[in-house]
């Protein structure tokens, strides 16, 4: 039996079209039944989008939680009663979401050159619309700068230090500019103050803040506009911890670059790179989140690792010991996503849409209604609707929630 779809024909590999987690979205082609069921397993086949509930929890200082307050929660806290929620990132003391009308909204500090992208520095404590555009698709918060894909063209405003906005200069905007005028953006992800990016012919690009190699040019100059890493054309996904890059090719195979003090590249040892290393021989590989000096990766088979930095407990392995070497997190195989982008907290999400976290927990960010450390995965609550989460990069966290 096979399936078909508006299109072409597609080899094993699916080309999906449509947001991070499957929601809405395309899988133009003819597949087999075992192909698209090997895809739906793993949350990667396109599906209806859903309602979802926007929810926070965790420092407030700026307003960053979206409650229209300045209050510390602990546990999760409901943004508004609107179900139109689609994607959400959060930055330093800041947070931004799409919707699913493709409208852009933003909250939080505002004090960082305008990083909420409305045309002042005001801070806002509830979510504000950027503009009045209803085209965006994704959004990503770096710890003080923005960025943002429309119809295939890529945007930024907010700090513009070592030319992170990409834009050619180091002039911060309080407004979106675009970047370039290319319309072929497909991914994209920041950290403090470097940039990377994937295009829809599979080539991965840079820029940024470099002094560690970090942007895999093999040298450290900085970048003020987007440079492509080599030459290769298989690049399915890229993340970027404070100062090292990791990313995903579509055969599988897992690469790093940039600082390693802390064994945050996964290579065994404490080596800096300035290019894409292999880590080990695996090529089931699925997708990459990095913390300030650490790193999580999932497998095709539903296997959670972590490794670098673990002064918080925050690789999850029930200690606080340092790994330079990929560590599974247990025994489990029903993970799915994973956020370690916070301050040395992690939230992961599991096939049941269950939902966990560990690590850092000073000011409440693990959700769990306390403010203790975890150094093993912590169930948060009993809701088992949990689909799309962001950790902030100063103990702030948003989850979505069917």
């Amino acid at each position: 039996m096979s399936f078909r779809y508006i299109a072409g024909i597609l080899g094993t590999s699916p080309t999906i079209v449509g947001p991070v987690g499957g929601d809405g979205g395309t899988a133009p082609g003819i597949w087999s039944k075992p192909s698209q069921a090997y895809y739906q397993a793993l949350g990667l086949w396109p599906k209806p989008i859903l309602p979802k509930y926007l929810y926070s929890w965790g420092v407030n200082t700026d307003g960053q939680l979206g409650l229209g307050n300045t209050t510390v929660y602990s546990s999760p806290k409901q943004v508004g009663a609107l179900t139109t929620w689609f994607q959400i990132s959060g930055g330093r003391f800041y947070s931004a979401a799409v919707k699913t009308d493709g409208t852009l909204w933003t909250w939080g500090n505002n004090g960082y050159g305008g990083q909420l992208g409305l045309g002042n520095t005001t801070y806002y404590s509830s979510p504000k619309q950027v503009g009045a555009l209803t085209t965006w698709t994704s959004v990503w918060c770096a710890a003080q700068s923005t960025f943002a894909i429309k119809g295939g063209t890529l945007w930024s405003w907010g700090q513009n230090a070592n030319g992170l906005l990409g834009l050619g200069n180091s002039t911060y905007y309080s407004s979106p500019k675009q970047i370039g005028a290319l319309t072929t953006w497909s991914k994209i992800t920041a950290s403090n103050n470097s940039a990377y990016a994937i295009k829809t012919d599979g080539t991965l690009w840079a820029w940024g803040q470099n002094q560690y190699g970090q942007l895999g040019l093999n040298d450290a100059i900085v970048r003020s506009s987007p440079t492509q890493v080599g030459a290769l054309t298989s690049w399915a996904s890229v993340a970027g911890g404070s100062f090292h890059a990791l990313a995903v090719k579509t055969d599988g195979t897992l690469w790093s670059w940039g600082r390693n003090v802390e064994g945050e590249l996964g290579l065994g040892n404490t080596t800096n790179y300035s290019s894409p290393k292999q880590i080990g021989a695996l090529t089931t590989w699925l997708s990459v989140s990095c913390g300030r000096y650490y790193s999580f990766a999932t497998t095709t088979l539903g296997a959670l690792y972590s490794w670098g930095n673990n002064g918080y407990g925050n690789l999850g392995l029930g200690n606080t010991v340092d790994k330079s070497s990929p560590n599974q997190v247990g025994a489990l195989t029903t993970w799915l996503n994973v956020s370690a982008s916070g301050y040395f907290h992690v939230l992961a999400n599991k096939t049941d849409s269950t939902l966990w976290s560990w690590g850092n927990n000073t000011s409440g960010a693990l959700g769990l209604g306390n403010t203790t450390n975890y150094s093993s995965p912590k169930q948060v609550g009993a809701l088992t609707t949990w689909k799309s989460l962001s950790g902030g990069w100063q103990s702030h966290t948003l989850a979505l929630s069917t």
